[in-house]
C-alpha cells in the first residue's frame, strides 16, 4: 500500500484515546507507529489494533516504557510527527507521588530527546490535562491557557486520589515546555477535559466510566493540532463544561430506560466548583 502521508508515532498505544487515534490516522492514509509496555510472554491480546483497516500494511507496534526513555527511540526513528500520549495514572495511590512525578518527567524528557535525535520529527503533539490548568485556588469563572495550577495548592487542598496525578502532569508540562524552549522542538500541548465517546480498547476507560455520557470525536483534536501551520504552545480544548444536575438531564432524556437521578434529587450535593475553560 502507498505510503501517503508519511509515519508518525503514537505513544502508549494500546489506552483509550492512543488506540482512537491511530484508527483516525490509518484512516486518514498514515503510516504508524505505535509503543506497548513490553510483553516478553506474549500474553497480551493487541487485537483491537492490529485488526484495525489498514493495520496490517501500515501499523507496527514497538515495546516501550517509560521507565526506559531510550526505549522510545526506534519507534521515533524515522517519523515525521509524535503524539506523546502515554502517562502513568495511579488514582488508587499505589506509588509516592514522587516517583510518579520523576517517572513522568524523565519519560516525557527522554521522547523529546529521542524526537531531537531523530533529525525527522516536525511536530510533537503532547497530550496535558486540566488538571494543570484549574487547581490553582484562584476564584475565575473562566481559566484559560494562561492559568497554571499550583503544586502547594494541590498537595494541601486536593484529595490524595487526584492530586498525585494533577502535580506530576503539572510538573510534566511544564519541564516539556522548558526544555522545548531551550531546544527548539516545535511542541503543542493540548490541554483536554474528561476525554468521553466510541472506544476499541478492552478495558473500559476510567474517563467514559465516570461521564457515562457520549461526547464524540474527541481523538480528532489531536490530529488537528499535528497538522496545523502555525499551532504553538498549549491550547485548551475544553468546550463543554457540565453540571452533576445538567449531566443527568442529558443523560435522563437520551437514556429514559434507565433509572438515572433526576436534577433535583442531586441539587443538594455540595462541592467544589471548576472554572470553566475556554476551546
Amino acid at each position: 500500500m502507498e505510503d501517503v502521508k508519511g509515519t508518525v508515532c503514537v505513544t502508549g498505544g494500546t489506552e483509550f484515546i492512543a488506540s482512537m487515534l491511530i484508527k483516525r490516522l490509518l484512516e486518514e492514509g498514515y503510516s504508524v507507529r505505535t509503543t506497548a509496555r513490553p510483553d516478553t510472554e506474549n500474553k497480551r491480546d493487541l487485537s483491537f489494533v492490529t485488526n484495525l483497516p489498514g493495520a496490517a500494511e501500515k501499523l507496527k507496534i514497538f515495546g516501550a516504557d517509560l521507565n526506559d526513555p531510550h526505549s522510545f527511540d526506534a519507534a521515533i526513528k524515522g517519523s515525521k510527527g509524535v503524539f506523546l500520549v502515554a502517562t502513568p495514572v495511579d488514582f488508587q495511590n499505589k506509588e509516592p507521588q514522587e516517583i510518579v512525578t520523576e517517572r513522568e518527567i524523565s519519560g516525557t524528557l527522554g521522547i523529546l530527546k529521542s524526537c531531537l535525535k531523530s533529525k525527522t520529527v516536525k511536530r510533537v503533539v503532547y497530550t496535558s490535562s486540566l488538571a494543570t490548568v484549574v487547581h490553582n485556588g484562584q476564584d475565575s469563572d473562566m481559566m484559560d491557557e494562561s492559568f497554571w495550577s499550583d503544586v502547594d495548592f494541590i498537595r494541601e487542598k486536593e484529595t490524595p486520589n487526584f492530586s498525585s496525578y494533577s502535580i506530576s502532569k503539572t510538573l510534566t508540562e511544564r519541564a516539556a515546555l522548558e526544555f522545548v524552549a531551550e531546544h527548539g522542538v516545535d511542541v503543542v500541548t493540548l490541554i483536554p477535559g474528561l476525554f468521553v465517546g466510541p472506544f476499541i480498547c478492552p478495558k473500559f476507560p476510567g474517563s467514559v466510566h465516570i461521564s457515562l455520557a457520549l461526547l464524540l470525536g474527541t481523538c480528532y483534536l489531536l490530529l488537528i493540532s499535528f497538522l496545523r501551520k502555525g499551532a504553538k504552545g498549549r491550547y485548551d480544548c475544553s468546550s463543554c463544561t457540565m453540571s452533576l444536575q445538567k449531566l443527568s438531564g442529558f443523560l435522563g432524556g437520551k437514556y429514559p430506560q434507565f433509572p438515572i437521578s433526576t436534577p433535583e434529587s442531586l441539587a443538594e450535593i455540595k462541592g467544589r466548583k471548576n472554572p470553566g475553560l475556554p476551546s
